[in-house]
């Protein structure tokens, strides 16, 4: 097994900070948005019973990772042409 030169690690330490960044950004846009949708849609005016708020949070739950899976082609897209300006030796 071979290891890794300083510059590849400090090259894939940058990756995975970088990943981190748009991953974070990710999460607080898609938690917004997810937020103004359901203040838009005023989601929590239907909520009567126990039963209608135990359906409520799946489906909250499921509009988020809606949100958030959509920046996925984004997030890899930045990651990877930022890996391209990298010298890997």
């Amino acid at each position: 097994m071979t290891t890794l030169s300083q510059a590849e690690i400090a090259n894939w330490l940058a990756l995975y900070a970088a990943a981190g960044v748009c991953c974070g950004l990710a999460v607080m846009l898609s938690v917004a948005t997810s937020i103004y949708d359901l203040y838009r849609e005023r989601a929590w005016l239907g909520l009567k019973s126990t039963g209608d708020v135990l359906r409520f949070l799946p489906r909250t739950w499921w509009r988020w990772q809606k949100s958030y899976l959509l920046s996925t082609p984004v997030t890899l897209l930045i990651v990877g042409s930022f890996a391209a300006t990298l010298t890997w030796n």
